[in-house]
């Protein structure tokens, strides 16, 4: 188990650092100005150069990556309950994102920001998990009724 776990995280920092930059390209798309934008203003100010910004960015993003490929392996806890393995899993993603969030400026720095960033990630959270639990309940009927078919041949 330590040891899965380990690898997930080393496989997802990379993931979270590539995600990151990603996201740092589309935005910079998005203003339009032909201008890279790597972090948000208030993160190069805080940290004093962009340069700094941008070292202390690819250090969240490698943990924030972690912390979520870290994650994964609560899904394979067979013997919790899924609500269980929702809840725990849930929290912990959390626990992490939201300190990243904050820290990164990705969210406004009031209780309204943090409430609205809270609601979002929340409700992107819910998304994706009922997609998830739709098509693997699909898949699960889809087996079943291959059985039930070899039993009856």
């Amino acid at each position: 188990m330590k040891k899965k776990l380990f690898f997930r995280c080393l496989l997802g920092a990379p993931v979270g650092l590539a995600i990151s930059t990603i996201i740092t390209v589309f935005i910079s798309i998005a203003v339009g100005d032909g201008q890279f934008y790597p972090v948000v203003p208030q993160l190069a100010d805080v940290c004093g150069t962009q340069l700094n910004a941008v070292l202390v960015q690819t250090i969240c993003a490698l943990l924030y990556g972690a912390a979520w490929g870290g994650a994964s392996v609560i899904w394979e806890q067979e013997h919790w309950s899924l609500l269980r393995q929702t809840g725990f899993h849930f929290l912990v993603c959390s626990v992490f994102t939201l300190p990243v969030a904050y820290f990164m400026y990705w969210m406004e720095h009031s209780a309204l920001g943090i409430f609205a960033y809270f609601g979002i990630f929340f409700s992107v959270y819910l998304l994706v998990w009922l997609i998830q639990y739709f098509i693997i309940k699909k898949r699960v009927q889809e087996i079943n009724q291959k059985i039930q078919q070899t039993k009856n041949a």
